[in-house]
Protein backbone atom coordinates (compact mmCIF):
# COMPACT_ATOMS: atom_id res chain seq x y z
CA UNK A 1 0.00 0.00 0.00
CA UNK A 2 1.23 3.48 -1.01
CA UNK A 3 1.32 6.82 0.81
CA UNK A 4 -1.39 8.18 -1.29
CA UNK A 5 -3.99 5.00 -0.96
CA UNK A 6 -5.86 3.01 1.47
CA UNK A 7 -7.03 -0.22 1.58
CA UNK A 8 -10.86 -0.49 0.55
CA UNK A 9 -11.68 -2.61 3.78
CA UNK A 10 -9.82 0.44 6.01
CA UNK A 11 -12.55 2.59 4.62
CA UNK A 12 -15.43 0.77 5.36
CA UNK A 13 -16.44 2.62 8.48
CA UNK A 14 -16.47 5.45 6.56
CA UNK A 15 -18.84 4.76 3.94
CA UNK A 16 -21.56 6.54 2.43
CA UNK A 17 -24.08 4.37 4.32
CA UNK A 18 -22.04 4.27 7.11
CA UNK A 19 -21.25 6.25 9.96
CA UNK A 20 -20.81 9.41 7.77
CA UNK A 21 -24.06 8.82 5.72
CA UNK A 22 -26.06 11.52 5.14
CA UNK A 23 -28.47 10.04 2.95
CA UNK A 24 -31.94 9.52 3.64
CA UNK A 25 -33.37 6.54 4.63
CA UNK A 26 -36.99 6.79 2.48
CA UNK A 27 -35.48 7.26 -0.68
CA UNK A 28 -36.06 4.05 -2.83
CA UNK A 29 -32.85 1.91 -3.74
CA UNK A 30 -33.61 3.15 -7.85
CA UNK A 31 -34.24 6.75 -7.17
CA UNK A 32 -31.51 9.15 -8.64
CA UNK A 33 -29.84 10.49 -5.99
CA UNK A 34 -29.46 13.64 -8.41
CA UNK A 35 -32.20 14.75 -11.15
CA UNK A 36 -31.37 17.71 -13.51
CA UNK A 37 -33.61 18.79 -15.59
CA UNK A 38 -33.92 22.15 -17.82
CA UNK A 39 -30.83 24.05 -16.48
CA UNK A 40 -29.83 26.82 -18.02
CA UNK A 41 -27.25 29.42 -17.41
CA UNK A 42 -26.18 32.69 -19.10
CA UNK A 43 -23.30 34.98 -18.36
CA UNK A 44 -24.33 38.49 -19.94
CA UNK A 45 -25.13 37.45 -23.59
CA UNK A 46 -23.00 34.44 -23.64
CA UNK A 47 -25.57 31.39 -23.03
CA UNK A 48 -23.04 28.48 -21.30
CA UNK A 49 -25.67 26.15 -20.43
CA UNK A 50 -28.69 24.99 -22.41
CA UNK A 51 -31.50 22.85 -21.14
CA UNK A 52 -29.36 20.20 -19.55
CA UNK A 53 -30.78 16.98 -18.57
CA UNK A 54 -29.48 14.09 -16.47
CA UNK A 55 -29.62 12.19 -13.40
CA UNK A 56 -27.01 10.29 -10.84
CA UNK A 57 -28.11 7.32 -9.66
CA UNK A 58 -27.06 6.67 -5.51
CA UNK A 59 -22.98 5.15 -5.37
CA UNK A 60 -22.38 5.89 -8.66
CA UNK A 61 -19.68 8.05 -11.01
CA UNK A 62 -20.42 10.39 -13.61
CA UNK A 63 -17.89 11.90 -15.25
CA UNK A 64 -18.53 14.95 -17.66
CA UNK A 65 -16.28 16.03 -20.34
CA UNK A 66 -15.73 18.00 -23.17
CA UNK A 67 -13.73 20.41 -24.66
CA UNK A 68 -12.85 23.64 -22.51
CA UNK A 69 -16.07 26.42 -22.23
CA UNK A 70 -17.79 23.78 -22.75
CA UNK A 71 -19.99 24.27 -19.79
CA UNK A 72 -18.64 21.46 -17.64
CA UNK A 73 -17.79 23.48 -14.61
CA UNK A 74 -20.94 25.36 -14.37
CA UNK A 75 -22.84 22.42 -14.36
CA UNK A 76 -20.95 21.73 -11.39
CA UNK A 77 -21.25 24.65 -9.53
CA UNK A 78 -24.85 25.08 -10.36
CA UNK A 79 -25.16 21.28 -8.50
CA UNK A 80 -23.85 23.23 -5.58
CA UNK A 81 -25.30 26.68 -6.01
CA UNK A 82 -21.75 28.31 -6.59
CA UNK A 83 -23.72 29.44 -9.78
CA UNK A 84 -27.78 29.82 -9.24
CA UNK A 85 -28.86 28.64 -12.58
CA UNK A 86 -31.48 30.93 -14.51
CA UNK A 87 -33.84 28.44 -14.94
CA UNK A 88 -34.01 24.49 -14.88
CA UNK A 89 -34.98 22.20 -11.56
CA UNK A 90 -32.39 20.51 -9.65
CA UNK A 91 -32.62 17.87 -6.45
CA UNK A 92 -30.12 16.19 -4.30
CA UNK A 93 -31.46 13.46 -2.55
CA UNK A 94 -34.96 15.35 -0.56
CA UNK A 95 -33.43 18.68 -1.51
CA UNK A 96 -34.73 20.32 -4.62
CA UNK A 97 -34.50 23.76 -6.44
CA UNK A 98 -36.59 25.20 -8.85
CA UNK A 99 -34.00 27.80 -10.34
CA UNK A 100 -37.35 29.62 -12.69
CA UNK A 101 -39.03 30.09 -9.32
CA UNK A 102 -37.77 34.00 -8.70
CA UNK A 103 -36.17 35.01 -6.49
CA UNK A 104 -33.72 32.16 -4.81
CA UNK A 105 -33.27 32.66 -1.79
CA UNK A 106 -30.57 32.30 0.22
CA UNK A 107 -31.97 29.90 2.56
CA UNK A 108 -32.58 27.45 -0.57
CA UNK A 109 -29.36 28.22 -1.94
CA UNK A 110 -27.78 27.28 1.28
CA UNK A 111 -29.46 23.67 1.80
CA UNK A 112 -28.74 22.55 -1.71
CA UNK A 113 -24.78 23.59 -1.25
CA UNK A 114 -25.53 21.53 1.51
CA UNK A 115 -26.12 18.18 0.28
CA UNK A 116 -22.81 18.11 -1.56
CA UNK A 117 -18.88 18.51 -1.55
CA UNK A 118 -16.70 20.21 -3.77
CA UNK A 119 -13.36 19.66 -4.75
CA UNK A 120 -11.74 22.46 -7.09
CA UNK A 121 -8.87 22.75 -9.24
CA UNK A 122 -6.99 24.72 -6.54
CA UNK A 123 -6.53 23.45 -3.09
CA UNK A 124 -8.20 26.67 -0.99
CA UNK A 125 -7.10 25.34 2.33
CA UNK A 126 -6.63 27.73 4.83
CA UNK A 127 -2.87 28.69 4.86
CA UNK A 128 -2.48 29.57 8.66
CA UNK A 129 -4.15 26.52 9.91
CA UNK A 130 -3.04 22.89 10.40
CA UNK A 131 -4.44 19.93 8.17
CA UNK A 132 -6.55 19.35 11.09
CA UNK A 133 -8.08 22.29 11.65
CA UNK A 134 -9.08 22.55 7.33
CA UNK A 135 -10.54 19.54 7.56
CA UNK A 136 -12.51 20.51 10.93
CA UNK A 137 -13.62 23.87 9.99
CA UNK A 138 -16.60 22.90 7.90
CA UNK A 139 -18.45 20.38 10.66
CA UNK A 140 -17.24 22.69 13.63
CA UNK A 141 -17.83 26.19 12.36
CA UNK A 142 -20.64 26.08 9.93
CA UNK A 143 -22.36 23.26 10.95
CA UNK A 144 -21.58 23.77 14.53
CA UNK A 145 -20.41 20.13 15.35
CA UNK A 146 -18.84 18.93 18.52
CA UNK A 147 -15.26 19.70 18.29
CA UNK A 148 -14.14 16.28 19.87
CA UNK A 149 -16.34 14.16 17.12
CA UNK A 150 -15.38 16.58 14.53
CA UNK A 151 -11.97 16.00 15.00
CA UNK A 152 -12.15 12.31 15.57
CA UNK A 153 -14.15 11.81 12.16
CA UNK A 154 -11.48 14.44 10.32
CA UNK A 155 -8.41 11.51 11.84
CA UNK A 156 -10.34 9.03 10.20
CA UNK A 157 -10.57 10.72 6.17
CA UNK A 158 -7.00 11.22 6.70
CA UNK A 159 -6.64 7.92 7.00
CA UNK A 160 -8.67 7.89 4.40
CA UNK A 161 -6.66 9.65 2.05
CA UNK A 162 -3.13 8.59 3.24
CA UNK A 163 -2.50 11.74 5.56
CA UNK A 164 -2.98 10.46 9.05
CA UNK A 165 0.37 11.39 9.90
CA UNK A 166 0.21 14.92 8.46
CA UNK A 167 -3.05 16.68 10.81
CA UNK A 168 0.08 18.48 12.28
CA UNK A 169 1.34 19.98 9.14
CA UNK A 170 0.58 23.30 7.53
CA UNK A 171 -0.87 23.53 3.97
CA UNK A 172 2.69 24.92 2.56
CA UNK A 173 4.66 21.71 4.18
CA UNK A 174 2.48 19.70 1.91
CA UNK A 175 2.57 18.69 -2.03
CA UNK A 176 0.00 19.84 -4.50
CA UNK A 177 -0.84 16.04 -4.52
CA UNK A 178 -1.27 15.62 -0.70
CA UNK A 179 -2.98 19.15 -0.33
CA UNK A 180 -5.61 18.08 -3.07
CA UNK A 181 -6.42 14.99 -1.00
CA UNK A 182 -6.65 17.37 2.55
CA UNK A 183 -9.12 18.83 0.04
CA UNK A 184 -11.13 15.62 -0.41
CA UNK A 185 -11.03 14.79 3.41
CA UNK A 186 -12.44 18.28 3.82
CA UNK A 187 -14.82 17.99 1.69
CA UNK A 188 -16.18 14.58 2.85
CA UNK A 189 -15.76 16.42 6.46
CA UNK A 190 -19.00 17.72 6.09
CA UNK A 191 -20.94 14.62 5.41
CA UNK A 192 -22.20 14.96 2.02
CA UNK A 193 -24.48 13.40 -0.26
CA UNK A 194 -22.46 13.86 -3.50
CA UNK A 195 -19.28 14.69 -3.91
CA UNK A 196 -18.31 17.59 -6.61
CA UNK A 197 -14.57 16.79 -8.44
CA UNK A 198 -13.77 20.05 -10.80
CA UNK A 199 -10.90 19.08 -12.65
CA UNK A 200 -8.80 18.25 -9.77
CA UNK A 201 -5.73 17.21 -11.12
CA UNK A 202 -5.00 19.42 -13.28
CA UNK A 203 -2.93 21.59 -11.57
CA UNK A 204 -0.90 19.38 -10.49
CA UNK A 205 2.74 17.90 -11.68
CA UNK A 206 2.25 14.76 -13.96
CA UNK A 207 4.17 12.61 -11.21
CA UNK A 208 1.12 13.76 -8.56
CA UNK A 209 -2.09 12.63 -10.67
CA UNK A 210 -2.37 9.19 -10.01
CA UNK A 211 -2.44 9.67 -5.83
CA UNK A 212 -5.12 11.86 -6.11
CA UNK A 213 -7.02 9.52 -8.59
CA UNK A 214 -6.19 6.72 -6.17
CA UNK A 215 -8.26 8.16 -3.67
CA UNK A 216 -10.95 9.02 -5.90
CA UNK A 217 -11.03 5.52 -7.46
CA UNK A 218 -11.08 4.58 -3.84
CA UNK A 219 -14.01 6.40 -2.69
CA UNK A 220 -16.21 4.95 -5.91
CA UNK A 221 -15.26 1.71 -4.55
CA UNK A 222 -16.19 2.38 -1.35
CA UNK A 223 -20.12 3.66 -3.00
CA UNK A 224 -19.88 7.82 -2.53
CA UNK A 225 -21.68 8.75 -5.56
CA UNK A 226 -19.63 11.29 -7.44
CA UNK A 227 -19.79 13.85 -10.55
CA UNK A 228 -16.11 14.90 -11.96
CA UNK A 229 -15.56 17.32 -14.50
CA UNK A 230 -11.82 15.90 -15.50
CA UNK A 231 -10.01 14.95 -19.28
CA UNK A 232 -8.24 12.01 -17.29
CA UNK A 233 -9.87 9.38 -20.10
CA UNK A 234 -8.18 6.61 -18.40
CA UNK A 235 -9.48 7.14 -15.26
CA UNK A 236 -13.55 7.52 -16.70
CA UNK A 237 -12.74 4.18 -18.34
CA UNK A 238 -11.89 2.50 -15.05
CA UNK A 239 -14.44 4.07 -12.42
CA UNK A 240 -17.21 6.14 -14.69
CA UNK A 241 -20.72 4.61 -14.54
CA UNK A 242 -21.88 7.26 -17.15
CA UNK A 243 -20.02 9.33 -19.22
CA UNK A 244 -21.85 12.94 -20.32
CA UNK A 245 -19.97 14.61 -23.27
CA UNK A 246 -20.94 18.31 -23.47
CA UNK A 247 -20.19 21.14 -25.74
CA UNK A 248 -21.38 24.50 -26.66
CA UNK A 249 -24.00 24.07 -23.69
CA UNK A 250 -25.13 20.76 -24.80
CA UNK A 251 -25.18 17.32 -23.42
CA UNK A 252 -23.96 15.84 -26.94
CA UNK A 253 -23.18 12.13 -25.91
CA UNK A 254 -24.28 10.41 -22.74
CA UNK A 255 -23.69 6.36 -21.64
CA UNK A 256 -21.01 4.17 -20.20
CA UNK A 257 -17.40 4.35 -21.12
CA UNK A 258 -17.27 1.95 -23.49
CA UNK A 259 -20.22 3.73 -25.61
CA UNK A 260 -19.10 7.17 -25.20
CA UNK A 261 -15.11 6.75 -25.25
CA UNK A 262 -14.67 3.91 -27.36
CA UNK A 263 -17.63 4.10 -29.44
CA UNK A 264 -18.52 7.68 -30.05
CA UNK A 265 -20.99 8.52 -32.09
CA UNK A 266 -20.95 11.68 -33.06
CA UNK A 267 -18.07 13.35 -35.14
CA UNK A 268 -17.62 16.54 -32.51
CA UNK A 269 -16.75 13.70 -29.73
CA UNK A 270 -14.09 11.50 -32.08
CA UNK A 271 -12.47 15.06 -32.62
CA UNK A 272 -12.44 15.63 -29.16
CA UNK A 273 -11.19 12.16 -27.95
CA UNK A 274 -8.64 11.88 -30.70
CA UNK A 275 -7.29 15.51 -29.77
CA UNK A 276 -7.46 14.06 -26.12
CA UNK A 277 -5.71 10.61 -27.27
CA UNK A 278 -3.40 11.19 -29.47
CA UNK A 279 -2.44 15.29 -29.72
CA UNK A 280 0.50 14.66 -31.98
CA UNK A 281 -1.91 13.37 -34.86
Amino acid sequence: MTESTSSISSMSSLSPLGSLSSLSSTAHETDPLVSVSGLAKSFGDHEVLRSIDFDVAPGSVTVLIGPSGSGKTTVLRSLNALDVADAGVVRIGDVGVDFAQRPVTKRQVATLRAQSGMVFQSHHLFPHVTVLENVTAGPVLAQRRDRPEAEAEARELLRLVGLEDKDGAYPYQLSGGQQQRVGIARALAIRPQLMLFDEPTSALDPELVGEVLRVMRDLAAQGWTMVVVTHEIRFAQQVADQVLFMDGGVIVERGTPEEVLTRPRTERARQFLHRILDPLD
